[in-house]
């Protein structure tokens, strides 16, 4: 058997509560997705130092600063603000010397154990910074993000997301107005450009070129999301209004 868009329930003669269900999951979709990017911008966003996404970002965060430690490329871009320039300053030199035991013991480690590990002991993601063996790995030349982490992110990324995009596919199926070619397009266009951005991660980790693909799977991805959004709650709104 067959179905063509006249055998769907248009998104405008869906009943109330049904509209009222799906209103409910693109509102809150839509506003977490631009929370999704506010986070990006401020993480990723300041690997540089500098407000805003750009491929030098993408290379820091996944290839790494490999003429800096890990230290000092947090320290002067997305964790600039936690603590005192001189304080910064200290843990940079301490970093560049060798991350010496000694200076750890008497000086350097107060200054962790007083900005730091608010965060770096209780955060799963974040490495802990209570102890020097802690520390030692973010002081060494900056690689980017571990493989261990990599595989962490891209997995919660490839199932949470895609259960996103599934929803709203399955909302955009009943919008009327689009050829079927168009529409399946629109539907499957996220899920291609999930695969692009995860996938560019793990090659950016090898080499710094890819860090463009990243930006390429993270926008194309959120445009056909927002045409599927906004087309979706024009119809089930609009469109009974304007039949009337």
């Amino acid at each position: 058997m067959t179905f063509t868009n006249s055998d769907r329930t248009r998104l405008a003669d869906l009943s109330l509560p049904i509209r009222s269900l799906f209103t409910g999951y693109i509102l809150v979709i839509g506003i977490g997705l631009l929370m999704s990017g506010a986070q990006i911008l401020l993480t990723h966003g300041m690997a540089d130092g500098k407000f805003g996404i750009s491929i030098d970002d993408i290379v820091y965060s996944y290839y790494g600063n490999r003429s800096n430690s890990k230290l000092e490329t947090k320290l002067n871009g997305s964790m600039r603000d936690k603590a005192p320039m001189e304080v910064k300053r200290e843990i940079i030199r301490w970093a560049q010397q060798g991350a010496s035991k000694e200076v750890w013991d008497t000086k350097i480690g107060a200054h962790f154990q007083q900005y730091c590990v608010a965060c770096h002991s209780v955060i799963p993601a974040l490495p802990s910074f209570k102890t020097y063996e802690g520390v030692l790995p973010s002081a060494a030349v900056d690689t980017g993000e571990t493989i261990d982490a990599l595989a962490r992110v891209s997995h919660i990324h490839l199932f949470g997301i895609a259960f996103i995009f599934f929803f709203v596919g399955y909302i955009f199926i009943h919008a009327i107005g689009f050829q079927p070619w168009l529409q399946a397009a629109l539907i499957v266009t996220p899920f291609a450009f999930l695969l692009v951005d995860v996938l560019s991660w793990w090659l950016t980790k090898w080499y710094p070129g890819f860090a463009v693909f990243t930006i390429i799977g993270g926008v194309g991805y959120s445009i056909a999301s927002t045409i599927m959004l906004t087309t979706s709650l024009y119809q089930m709104w609009m469109l009974p209004l304007r039949a009337k």
